[in-house]
């Protein structure tokens, strides 16, 4: 798993609940939950138990971003958001 680089990269078309957390995890400088895994060494990743969102991430800096249960990810941005492949 260390060192795993993703095979493709898209933009994301539609808003779906994956999208929603990849969202958040670029957002919070990271590529997806699997690179959030592998510089944190394993940290737990806490989220909301009523929708799955993510809730709290710790950026690069040590710093935190939290997030609300509702969805954040607004149509316009929907675009920018990358989904890759392994």
């Amino acid at each position: 798993m260390s060192g795993t680089k993703p095979n493709s990269m898209s933009r994301a078309k539609v808003w779906t609940t994956e999208v929603e957390n990849l969202f958040r995890f670029q957002q919070a400088g990271y590529r997806d939950e699997l690179e959030y895994l592998q510089i944190k060494h394993g940290a737990l990743i806490d989220k909301w138990p009523e929708t799955g969102f993510v809730r709290k991430l710790q950026r690069r800096d040590n710093t935190f971003y939290y997030y609300s249960k509702k969805r954040e990810c607004q149509d316009c941005e929907i675009h920018k958001v990358k989904v890759y492949a392994y």
